[in-house]
C-alpha cells in the first residue's frame, strides 16, 4: 500500500473519534496497527505507540533501537511525527509531552494492561476502550482487501485439493498436521495460523488441538486451517473428510449441515442482519434434530486477524453491507463420538456474497 493510504486510514480514524467527543486514541503494535500503518511493530514490553488526535495529527513513538525499523517502514512519510526514546526515560511521558495536552481518550482494546495503566498515569485522567470506533472502520474492506482475501482463500484451497496426499488410516493427527503445515507455506502463505485435524471423537471438539491419536478406517475427520498471506491478510477454511465409508447416520447428519451451510449463504446479502445469516443455519439444523449439537455461532469476521468484526451470532443487529468479510460455518458435535463442520470464506457484494473457498462441501470419502 502506499503510504497515503495509510494516511488516509489515520484521518478516518481521526473522524470517528471526534464524532464521539475524543480528542485522542492511543495504539499498540497488533492489527491495528498494521491496518493504519503497515507497520509490524514488535509487541515489546518497551513501549511503541502510534497516537492520533482528532484532527488527524499523529505520533508514533518507539524505542531508540527500534527507530530504524519504523524509518523502515516509511513512518515519516505518512505524515506521521516519529519519536524515539532511550532506556532511561520514562515513555509515556514523553509521548504526553510531544502530543499536548490529552483530555478524553480512547485506547486500542488489545492493548496490553501495564500499557493502557502507563498512559493513564501520564494523561492524569480515564481512558476508554476505543470499541467499534476502529473495528467499525476496519470491517468494512476496500476492493483491494477484498481482493487479498480472496487469494488467500484460494491458496488455502490449494491445501485443501491435496489433503487426499496426507490423510489416510495408520497416521497421527500430527503427522497429518506437519505435512499441512507445510503446504500451507508453500501454497504461499507467509505464516501458518492454525491447522485442526480432528479424527473421529476429537472432530467434536470444534478447537481441537493436533494429537499423536493415530487416524482409524471409516471415521469422518475435521480439517480446518489457515494461515497469513504475505500482505497481511489471512485464510481459514475448512472441510470434512473420511477415511473410507462413514455410518449411515453420519452421512444423513452430514447432508443436513450442508443444507444449513447453504441456506445461511443463500440468505447473506447487504441489508440483513449478521444474527439473521446465523438464524438461517441454526433453523436448519434445528428441524433436523442437530440444534444442541451446533455449539458455537455461525461466523466470525476476517481480514488482518483470523477473528475480528462482523461476528455471525445471535444478538448482533449490524447490517451487512458491501465489503463486509465473514465465516459461514455451521457444525454438529457429537461428544465422544464425531463432528464435522464446513466453513467458507465470504465476501458481501452490491447483490449477495462472493465466497472465497471452492472446493467441494460434500463429504469427501478418500
Amino acid at each position: 500500500m502506499r503510504s497515503a493510504d495509510f494516511a488516509e486510514r489515520i484521518d478516518r480514524v481521526a473522524k470517528a473519534i471526534s464524532v464521539k467527543g475524543h480528542d485522542f486514541i492511543f495504539i499498540t503494535p497488533g492489527a491495528d496497527l498494521r491496518y493504519l500503518t503497515g507497520y509490524d511493530a514488535l509487541p515489546l514490553e518497551r513501549l511503541t505507540c502510534l497516537a492520533v488526535n482528532s484532527s488527524g495529527e499523529s505520533w508514533l513513538i518507539v524505542p531508540t533501537l527500534e527507530k530504524p525499523s519504523a524509518l523502515a517502514h516509511g513512518i515519516p512519510d505518512m505524515g506521521i511525527t516519529l519519536i524515539d526514546w532511550q532506556e532511561t526515560q520514562n515513555p509515556y511521558e514523553l509521548l504526553i509531552a510531544s502530543t499536548g495536552k490529552v483530555s478524553n481518550s480512547l485506547i486500542n482494546n488489545l492493548m496490553w494492561a501495564e500499557k493502557a495503566f502507563g498512559i493513564r498515569d501520564a494523561i492524569g485522567s480515564e481512558i476508554g476502550l476505543a470499541g467499534k470506533v476502529l473495528s467499525d472502520i476496519r470491517a468494512v474492506k476496500t476492493v483491494a482487501e477484498v481482493t487479498s482475501l480472496h487469494e488467500a482463500g484460494a491458496a488455502i484451497d490449494l491445501v485443501h485439493n491435496q489433503i487426499q496426499n496426507w490423510l489416510r488410516p495408520g497416521r497421527t493427527e500430527r503427522e497429518v498436521g506437519r505435512d499441512i503445515a507445510e503446504a500451507i507455506l508453500a501454497a504461499g502463505h507467509a505464516t501458518v495460523d492454525f491447522v485442526i485435524v480432528g479424527s473421529g471423537p476429537n472432530g467434536a471438539s470444534p478447537h481441537h488441538e493436533l494429537s499423536d491419536r493415530t487416524i482409524l478406517a471409516g471415521e469422518p475427520v475435521v480439517v480446518d486451517i489457515g494461515g497469513t498471506m504475505p500482505n497481511g491478510y489471512c485464510s481459514d477454511s475448512t472441510r470434512t473428510y473420511a477415511c473410507g465409508s462413514v455410518p449411515t447416520e453420519y452421512q444423513e447428519f452430514y447432508n443436513i449441515l450442508q443444507s444449513a451451510q447453504a441456506a445461511a449463504s443463500a440468505h447473506a446479502k447487504p441489508g440483513v442482519t449478521c444474527e439473521s445469516v446465523d438464524r438461517a443455519a441454526r433453523s436448519v439444523l434445528e428441524a433436523g434434530g442437530l440444534g444442541d449439537q451446533f455449539i458455537h455461532r455461525t461466523g466470525h469476521g476476517i481480514g488482518m486477524e483470523t477473528h475480528e468484526e462482523p461476528y455471525i451470532v445471535e444478538g448482533n443487529e449490524t447490517l451487512l453491507v458491501p465489503g463486509h468479510a465473514f465465516s459461514i460455518e455451521p457444525g454438529f458435535y457429537f461428544a465422544d463420538k464425531y463432528g464435522a463442520r464446513i466453513e467458507d470464506i465470504v465476501t458481501c457484494t452490491e447483490t449477495g456474497i462472493a465466497s472465497a473457498n471452492q472446493t467441494t462441501r460434500d463429504l469427501v470419502i478418500l
